[in-house]
Formats: structure tokens, sequence, C-alpha cells
């Protein structure tokens, strides 16, 4: 299935070369704005991207192998270019060439990306106005920054739980308004995109729709920072390539999130890749979070792996919290109680702080 999508969509889209300008140390703004003139005359596109010491651009549309290189060549030429790099990857937007410095999304009073450590929390699916409010300030209390809660719920059964809908969506707003905390939640259809955005601070992309591409595309022509899922048998490259569908639209607040893949191994729910981690810090300037919830699919796990995931290099967490998960709705083996999330922050400070980091 994954070949075959991937074949279709080569078929149909022409390969596109990207190019990066390196600008000299000093690089004026009029410097920058000649390289992006010259650009858009000769009908490409264009991405400044400033750093603490440097400004590069990226040229984008470039389809001629033999046009790139004089692009590079004429470029390379110039007093207030230092250098031009192709960029050889089948990602482009989303690899380190095209940004050296890690991307940093502001979600609230949280910055991922940074030497924040980002904690997402909060049930799996939204199933009551008083579960969510309740749940809410319990993982506010000990120190979470974003909250997370399913509206929309893809189940493998069309018979189990399928979330709230819109009602749910009402429910993360209040909660957000009690608390203050942004809200995370998941989007599965191009046709609630907009209704979501009205709720929500940041989109979900699961697991199941990691390569649904109208829904990357749709998600990708809004400024609402994505949350994109490693789909459950999807390697690191195709990870990244959805990712780089998401950015070619424009919106570049995108995070990843490792979340555990099939293997042959029975004795937990997913093997919960933490080779991901620094793999995909050293293959792109994304910020990479991970799921220790779904990832091992047992709560008496959620807790080691997340200081594993930390210990990793992982600019965050998202962990599924519900006062009574004996009674959740949908995956209550792997939800933990709110006084065991207020432990897990307690055993995550002296780590972060070990690391380098904050909470």
């Amino acid at each position: 299935m994954i070949g075959e999508q991937e074949q279709s969509s080569t078929d149909v889209r022409e390969e596109v070369f990207v190019v990066v300008i390196v600008m000299v140390t000093g690089a004026t703004d009029a410097d920058v704005e000649r390289v992006v003139k010259e650009l858009e005359q000769r009908g490409y596109g264009a991405h400044v991207s400033k750093g603490v010491e440097k400004t590069i651009i990226g040229a984008i549309g470039i389809k001629d192998p033999a046009e790139k290189e004089r692009i590079a060549a004429q470029l390379q030429s110039l007093p207030i270019v230092e250098r031009v790099v192709p960029i050889m990857r089948p990602f482009k937007l989303v690899s380190r060439e095209w940004q050296p410095e890690t991307t940093v999304i502001d979600v609230g009073t949280c910055k991922i990306g940074s030497r924040q450590v980002c904690v997402m929390a909060g049930p799996c699916s939204v199933e009551s106005r008083e579960q969510i409010i309740e749940t809410a300030k319990a993982v506010k209390a000990a120190g979470a920054t974003v909250l997370r809660g399913g509206a929309f719920k893809p189940r493998t059964s069309p018979y189990d739980f399928q979330g709230l809908g819109e009602e749910a969506l009402k429910y993360l707003k209040e909660a957000t308004e009690v608390t203050g905390l942004p809200v995370i939640t998941e989007v599965m259809d191009v046709r609630d995109v907009e209704l979501v955005a009205e709720h929500a601070a940041i989109f979900q992309i699961g697991t199941r729709n990691m390569q649904n591409y109208n829904l990357l595309r749709e998600v990708g022509r809004t400024r609402t920072p994505v949350f994109l899922k490693r789909g459950m048998s999807a390697t690191i490259e195709e990870w990244l390539k959805a990712a780089e569908y998401i950015m070619s639209e424009g919106n570049h607040q995108v995070m990843l999130c490792e979340r555990g893949i099939r293997t042959f191994e029975t004795a937990y729910r997913n093997s919960l890749d933490l080779n991901a981690v620094p793999t995909v810090k050293k293959l792109t300037h994304l910020p990479i979070l991970v799921d220790p919830s779904q990832g091992t699919g047992w709560r008496d796990m959620v807790l080691p792996m997340s200081l594993a995931a930390i210990a990793a290099g992982a600019d965050g967490l998202e962990i599924e919290v519900h006062p009574h998960p004996e009674r959740a709705l949908s995956d209550a083996q792997q939800q933990i109680t709110p006084a065991e999330f207020e432990k897990l922050m307690n055993a995550l400070r002296p780590l972060v702080e070990a690391v380098g980091r904050t909470l």
C-alpha cells in the first residue's frame, strides 16, 4: 500500500529541485532582497530563514537539473553569497540542509523545540465535560503545558467508541478557558479542519492518517501548528516525506511524534523506537516528541519510557491521563491517573535538569 501510494504520487508530480543559498555573515536586508528578487524573476519561490548568525534562502520550484546547476553557479559568484547547497534528500523543506537551526514553535507558554521540554497530557478520549475539566486542572497542577484530548477517535473496530465529536471540542475549549492550557486534538477529515481550528491550538495527525495526503495538504494550508505522528508501519523517510507534504503547502509549524511502530513483538502493544529521536534530530530541524502511552500500550511502562525519551533527546512528551482509567472508553490499559502523572513529572525534573533543559 505504501509503495503504491508513493508511486502514484511520483507519477503525478515532477521532481522538484531545491537549493539553499547561505548568505555571508553580515548580509543586509537589502542583500537578501536582491537574491529573493533574482529568484522570483526566474519564476521560483523563495523562503527566507534568519538564524542567529546566518540568513539562508531556499529556492523552490526548479524542475530542470541543468537550470539548477546554472542558478547555483550564478548565485555562488555573488560576493554576498557564502555558498549554495543543493538538497539531495527526497525531503527538502524538512531537512537540516534547508534549515540548520531547530524550529521552535510557540504554543501557549511552551516553546517546542527550545531548551524547554513540553509535556502534553490528558485523556485518550473526551468522554464528558466533567472528565476533561477535572483532568485539565490536575495535569496543569502537575506541570503539563498542553492539554490533550480526543474529540474524533479513529478506531480499528467500527463498534468501538468513536469520540463525542463537536461536543467534545466545546468541552476542550471550555477546559482552556478554565485552566489556560492550549489544546491538542486529532483532526481526521479535511471537512473538519476549520472546525477543529476554532477550538484547538494544535492539529494532531494520528498514525492512521500519516499518509492521508489530502488531509496533510489541507492542514498545510493553515497556520495552525501540526503534530504529526509516525505511521505504525512507516519508515523514518516516509514519515519525513509526510511532513514535507504539510510544509510544501506553506505551514512550517510542524512537529513530529514517535508513537511506536508495529513489529513482531507481542509483549507490548507497539515497539517504541527511541532510535528515531537522535536519527530525526540529525536529519531534520523539526522538533520531535514521544508518546510513551501509545508507544508501549501499558501504563506501568509510561514512566520509564518517558525518562528514556528525554534522555534520548526528545523535545517533549504526550501522555494519556484519565481520572479513572479502569472506566475509560478507549485505551484503558495505557492511561495513567493524575496521581501517577504527578509522580512522573516529579521524576522528570532532575533528569531534565541533568540534560541541560527545563520543564
